[in-house]
């Protein structure tokens, strides 16, 4: 504690301003006359100061002046305490001062008293109204600026200077890997604004300066608050920082910056107060408060920052993904050579179309024809050689499962083509919505893992994580996203930015509705619209038309059902196997046991089961659409000769299961009649004996 003089050496015809130019003079507590009063509260009245033990000459060398009388009294406020000293020097006529003069006097500082503590509320509200000012701009500078920690951090440190003032303020930031080190320290002076990138700086100085690491470190290590007056008093103090320096450590206050789970990611250190004054109360709550707004900011700026790292990261995978998952230019030119028979070659029409005879160029060659036939090539502009390369990649895209791979997908596909030629239902849909239609059959499955939505939630995959709905059905159209918008395969370029978004919604809702469940959710208003006789002209409306589109994908996905009986079968035993598969990972990965469908154990359950899926699922919804049209009747009609089918199946598997119960109760009673002829043979072996 110190006296500091506000009006110093004052006489009769001194002015304000005059006084306001004058230094300051400084007064240690206790020291001196004023020092003493200050102290004790005590007045004290000299009539020669020189006589006084306690009266410091310095000041009157230093004003060369000549101290006599002295009359010094306290300032105090209404509680009693001293806020400041008075003195008057010297009473004219070389006299003393008398009682009556103190009296007099003390009257006087009673007022004072009230003035100063007016003026210290005063100057408190309006350090409080600009303090909560820089708090406001602070909090809405954060959530303004989070790009980067040097930005943030120089936003940060320039408010802080501009409030409490000194040589320097400094952020150290915690180093995440090893808690004991800082991984950047930047610095701030007082005078960097004012150099000549002033104006134009937008970060501060990284590592300019060199930084105790004895105080610094213990904050972040322990989250105190650390306030010295006099580094070089203080243990914790490396003097060797000053060594070289145009600069002194002199007072230091240094807190802990942290973060919403109160973890320390830094330190903030404000160094050597203006005026040589030490940090405050005051100053550590106001730093205090700022910190948390530090803390915030920080944290945020390091989690954005981490996105966009993640992004870019994320950007040259998918780059690099999308580099492996197109086919290549070669394979495209090759299959551009190639002649594309015609659909009726292909027997494309045929909703008892078998793609068995078929090898895969046929199956990409059948794909252009049903582009070409739709007139999709020339409506939409789409370059032959990007169409060829895109197909080759939506094909290299479906992994080598047992049922869901490229051959699943192109079976649907043409399905589709079969539906929209057959019953002129393309008029209906329009060019747009026939090609999301079409590419939705051909991506409806891309990079299936042959497992289905429900795996993916048990064993927590990464997909299931991404989407809690349709797993793998939004995983299907990101696949089918990256494919259109690969280099080299971007069919659709050459479109409107309108008809872009309108082909990307159809493609996305066709996709999503081969989902069983998004079906069961919109089967019923489907039916409502199917009647007997029902007037074509209800699917112009957008609602009608999208779910027919949704059920048109149903149809097609599970048109297997529909196809000669040997179709069926083999298509039946590739999906069987595949879930089978599913089964063994559920028992063996997970430790649970398989839904029946599922279950090799069941296998001979399989044939009632397909039964009650025909009935649940397939039937309803290929009656409808036979009622919609004439043309699609051969649809149903394979579906029931196929439940048929099923159902023999299942008659037989009943009677087998029930000859082999036979065959083993019989096998029991053999056994227990030949133990029981045995024992009797004991018997009369024992009594022969």
């Amino acid at each position: 504690r110190c006296l500091v003089s506000k009006l110093f050496d004052v006489c009769s015809n001194s002015t304000l301003e005059e006084m306001e130019q004058q230094d300051e003079v400084k007064v240690a507590w206790g020291m001196g006359i004023a020092g003493h009063v200050a102290e004790s509260g005590e007045p004290v009245n000299i009539p020669d100061a020189y006589q006084d033990e306690r009266f410091n000459r310095e000041i009157d060398v230093q004003t060369g002046y000549r101290t006599k009388a002295l009359l010094c009294m306290p300032i105090k406020d209404a509680s009693g305490d001293v806020v400041g000293v008075a003195q008057v020097i010297n009473k004219q006529g070389d006299q003393c001062f008398t009682p009556a003069d103190e009296k007099i006097f003390s009257s006087y500082l009673q007022f004072c008293g009230i003035g100063l503590r007016n003026a210290q509320l005063y100057e408190k509200s309006q350090l409080e109204v600009k303090r909560n000012q820089v708090l406001l701009d602070l909090a809405r500078m954060i959530f303004e600026e989070q790009s980067t920690i040097e930005h943030m951090v120089f936003r940060i440190l320039t408010h802080m200077q501009s409030l409490i003032q000194c040589q320097r303020v400094q952020i150290l930031l915690v180093h995440e890997a090893s808690k004991g080190s800082f991984s950047r320290v930047f610095d701030f002076e007082a005078n960097d604004l004012s150099g000549d990138d002033g104006d134009t700086r937008t970060s501060p100085f990284e590592s300019r300066f060199p930084i105790n690491i004895g105080i610094t470190g213990y904050v972040a290590t322990t989250g105190e608050t650390v306030n010295i007056g006099n580094a070089y008093e203080d243990d914790r103090f490396d003097p060797s920082v000053d060594d070289g320096l145009n600069f002194r450590h002199k007072t230091i206050l240094c807190m802990a910056i942290k973060n919403s789970l109160s973890q320390i990611i830094g330190v903030i250190q404000l160094i050597n107060k203006f005026d040589e004054l030490t940090f405050t109360k005051n100053d550590e709550n106001f730093v205090e408060a700022f910190a948390i707004f530090c803390g915030m900011g920080i944290h945020n700026t390091h989690m954005y920052e981490k996105a966009i790292i993640a992004m870019a990261k994320q950007s040259v995978t998918l780059e690099v993904l999308s580099y492996h998952a197109s086919a290549t230019i070669d394979d495209a030119y090759r299959l551009r050579q190639l002649k594309v028979p015609s659909s009726a070659f292909f027997k494309l029409y045929d909703f008892k179309f078998d793609d068995l005879t078929l090898d895969d160029d046929h199956t990409l060659k059948a794909c252009i024809r049903m582009f070409l036939d739709l007139d999709l090539v020339e409506r939409f502009h789409i370059e032959y050689e990007v169409l060829c390369r895109w197909l080759l990649s939506v094909k290299k895209n479906y992994r080598n499962v047992t049922y869901h791979n490229w051959r699943h997908a192109f079976n649907v596909t043409q399905m589709m083509f079969a539906i929209l030629t057959s019953t002129q239902w393309w008029k209906i849909f329009g060019e747009i919505e026939c090609l999301g239609l079409i590419i939705a059959c051909l991506c409806h499955d891309l990079d299936h893992r042959g497992t289905n939505n429900s795996f993916q939630i048990k064993a927590s995959s990464p997909l299931a994580q991404l989407y809690s709905t349709s797993t793998m059905e939004h995983h299907h159209f990101d696949q089918c996203l990256m494919i259109i918008n690969s280099p080299g395969n971007q069919i659709l370029s050459n479109m409107s930015s309108e008809d872009y978004s309108r082909v990307i919604r159809v493609l996305e809702d066709a996709i999503l509705s081969t989902d069983l469940a998004v079906y069961f959710r919109k089967r019923g208003a489907f039916l409502e619209l199917v009647k007997p006789n029902t007037e074509m002209s209800v699917w112009q409306s957008e609602e009608p038309r999208s779910l027919l589109r949704a059920m048109s994908m149903t149809v097609c996905d599970l048109s297997a059902i529909t196809k000669p009986w040997e179709i069926e079968k083999r298509v039946a035993d590739l999906v069987t196997s595949e879930f089978f598969e599913q089964g063994d990972m559920e028992r063996q990965e997970l430790k649970i046991t398989p839904i029946d469908i599922m279950n090799r154990e069941k296998e001979d359950q399989l044939p009632m089961m397909q039964v009650g899926f025909i009935d649940s699922i397939c039937i309803p919804i290929y009656e409808a659409f036979a009622s919609l049209s004439d043309k699609l009747t051969p649809l149903i009609d394979g579906v029931l000769e196929n439940k048929q089918h099923w159902i023999e199946l299942a008659q037989t598997a009943k009677e087998v299961y029930a000859n082999n119960n036979n065959t083993s109760e019989n096998n029991n009673n053999n056994n227990n009649n030949h133990c029981k002829e045995h024992e009797e043979a004991n018997e009369v072996e024992v009594k022969t004996s």
